[in-house]
């Protein structure tokens, strides 16, 4: 269906994309499409959707998700069970009897070692943060970036190899001493918290707390004399060098041309595989992308992103308006979206799938008193970021422009994605409020008022959004813009140098808890890019940290968020993202609806493969009153 938008010749491109190569390879039981090249697999240093999706394949932590529950609740991985302190800040940890995929054991120092390179800046993980939860996991970092700093006054012009080991020797018993987190034996591991965190167990779970082998990675160490830094050769993610403890190890990996991964046969939970091989080819034109799946080259495409994927969604929903009887019985049941479509009569065009997602979009506003170039900076005023955000027309916007299913967002954190949790209302379309605030701040009419400039991406529609943006001020509020568009590189230097007026943005939830939205906002935090500082927020969030009553903890967050999203904005956020994911439902099994967007894709089955068990894999349906997740 999707094929009759698309010429002949960039199907032959596609498909040239995907099997040109210069040696062939069996075609993998199950073949998907990430939304770009894996950039890095090494764990402690992911960052990007690309990259965790993988590593959730061949590397497993202690604890996962079920990705099949509405709850999203915490299972067992590596550890295969654990106990907590009734003062919720001791965890321990007991290991399985597992291996790694050169068939040695998984053991506790394995996990260890991994965590303390997180802590240490060195390796400048971008989640060291949630590492540092342990007690004494901030102090330690500190403590060598100061021992770093000194070092490299007093050797950078007199390298010197003895003592940057010296100071390599001294950082480990450093570890030992001031982090909480201890071997009890090879197959027991026990934390202390610095306070007590209703997600840690959500966290723990994360990529950045993965383990490594330790005896195969310290092979690839050395240390820079002249600044005492360690340094780590990244051959050590590569095959044959890679050693992983997840369900599947990296078999082969060319770089821009495909990633392809086998079962690890020492792996404990051999019954939850089906398949033994999978591809994962680089293609990363988003129409190539989609052909590769219409033309069976590929299973499952991970991030629909191809400009016509709104004439795509209209297709879907003519295909549910035509069997608008049985869709709407089978939803009554409460079915997942996955299973109603596999139930639905077999057609092409219900094979895109638009889901709720945990991310949200939306614009920066740089709170600095000051702009870079000296002027005084009328965002200052939470006044002028009101009156910005109530002349924006976002349905304009996410009906009018990006047409894929999105809902306008009020607030920051997407509604129904965290259980019990409420987001307040945020501000709506109102220009006559809109008009009275800026006159207020002392620009009746946007006389007075500097020229705008939009600092944006030339990827991903953000220039359309932009001029809506702009006609919405000029013609409401008399205020001009300007839009800048940069290199992606260049477009984060701004960004992180403050270097900007007002920027888009865009925020995907990191776990299951309002923290992982609301702390980009706290002051300082590596993440707020708009230097935005209320103590009334940071106290709310410090508040909310000491208290141990998980329905009132949410009221307080529910309340600095209000102070975001209500009074402060710092931000203006415009839609709440949905995934979009290619695949044929009544063919392949193991893909999650949910909104954390989290897929373990080691459970992907293909029916009627003579190896699964051809058993659906999907939510179930929702109880009378149950939330979305």
């Amino acid at each position: 269906m999707f094929r009759l938008l698309i010429p002949i010749a960039l199907l032959a491109a596609a498909i040239l994309a995907i099997v040109g190569a210069d040696r062939p390879t069996p075609r993998a039981d199950f073949t998907f499409l990430n939304r770009s090249d894996v950039t890095t697999l090494d764990f402690q240093q992911m960052s990007w959707q690309q990259d965790n999706r993988v590593a959730r394949i061949i590397a497993e932590g202690l604890v996962s998700n079920d990705i099949f529950s509405h709850d999203f609740s915490v299972l067992p991985a590596a550890a295969e069970r654990w106990e907590i302190s009734p003062d919720l800040r001791t965890y321990t940890f007991h290991l399985r009897d597992t291996g790694w995929s050169n068939g040695t054991p998984v053991r506790a120092s394995d996990f260890l070692y991994a965590w303390m390179r997180a802590l240490l800046p060195d390796v400048g993980a971008d989640y060291i943060n949630f590492v540092q939860h342990i007690k004494g996991g901030r102090a330690f970092s500190d403590w060598r970036t100061a021992a770093v700093a000194d070092f490299s006054r007093q050797h950078a012009a007199s390298p010197d190899p003895a003592a940057a080991q010296e100071l390599w020797l001294q950082t480990k018993n450093k570890f030992n001493q001031l982090v909480s987190a201890r071997a009890v034996n090879d197959r027991t591991i026990v934390i202390e918290l610095e306070r007590p965190t209703p997600y840690f167990l959500d966290i723990v779970g994360f990529v950045t707390f993965f383990p490594l082998c330790e005896s195969v990675v310290r092979r690839y160490e050395s240390l820079d004399p002249a600044s005492g830094r360690i340094k780590w050769n990244p051959d050590w993610t590569k095959p044959p060098n890679f050693i992983t403890n997840g369900p599947f190890f990296v078999e082969s990996w060319r770089f821009k041309r495909d990633l392809r991964l086998r079962r690890n046969p020492y792996y404990w939970n051999q019954a939850a595989i089906g398949i033994d091989t999978i591809s994962i080819p680089t293609v990363e034109d988003p129409v190539s992308a989609v052909m590769a799946f219409e033309t069976g080259a590929v299973d499952w495409v991970s991030d629909v992103l191809a400009p016509f994927r709104t004439e795509m969604v209209a297709q879907k929903a003519a295909f549910y308006k035509e069997h608008r009887a049985e869709y709407e019985s089978l939803k009554a049941q409460g079915l997942d979206p996955v299973e109603i479509d596999r139930r639905l009569p077999p057609d092409p065009r219900k094979n895109i799938h638009v889901f709720p997602a945990f991310g949200t979009y939306f614009w920066n506003f740089n709170c600095s008193r000051t702009l870079p170039d000296g002027r005084i900076n009328p965002l200052a005023d939470p006044r002028v970021r009101r009156a910005l955000t109530l002349a924006t027309d976002k349905h304009a916007i996410a009906d009018g422009i990006r047409r894929v299913g999105e809902n306008i967002a009020p607030a920051l954190i997407p509604p129904g994605s965290i259980g019990q949790y409420q987001s307040p209302k945020g501000l709506g379309f109102n220009p006559d409020e809109a008009r009275r605030l800026l006159a207020e701040a002392g620009y009746p009419g946007g006389k007075g008022f500097i020229t705008l400039d939009l600092l944006i991406t030339k990827d991903g529609g953000h220039e359309l959004i932009a001029q809506t943006l702009a006609k919405d001020w000029q013609r409401i509020l008399g205020i001009n813009t300007t839009i800048s568009v940069q290199e992606v590189k260049v477009f984060r230097e701004r960004l992180k140098n403050k270097n900007y007026m007002i920027s888009r943005a865009s925020w995907f939830g990191d776990y299951g808890d309002p923290t992982t939205f609301l702390e980009i906002n706290r002051t300082g935090d590596g993440n707020n890019d708009r230097a935005y500082s209320n103590p009334e927020f940071d106290a709310l969030l410090d508040k909310a940290a000491l208290e141990s009553d998980p329905t009132a903890r949410f009221r307080i967050l529910e309340d600095a968020e209000r102070l975001l999203v209500e009074q402060d904005l710092p931000l203006l956020p415009i839609f709440y993202y949905v995934n979009m994911y290619l695949f044929d439902a009544s063919k392949l099994t193991g893909i999650s609806s949910h909104p954390r967007g989290i897929q373990l894709l080691y459970r992907a089955d293909l029916f009627n493969d003579g190896k699964g068990t051809d058993k659906p894999l999907s939510l179930p349906p929702r109880k009378p009153g149950e939330p979305e997740s």
